[in-house]
């Protein structure tokens, strides 16, 4: 019982980082095309 419930504990905490991760990755995308768009409009 124990050994699942620390499987599951660990899958859940590897899932979130990776979600965290992500969305990380989003905001860096998204910055950098801010830039790309402000570049233009100069």
């Amino acid at each position: 019982m124990i050994r699942l419930v620390s499987v599951l504990v660990l899958g859940l905490g590897v899932t979130l980082a990776g979600c965290n991760t992500v969305a990380g990755l989003g905001k860096d995308i998204q910055k950098g095309g801010q830039v790309l768009q402000d570049a233009a409009k100069k």
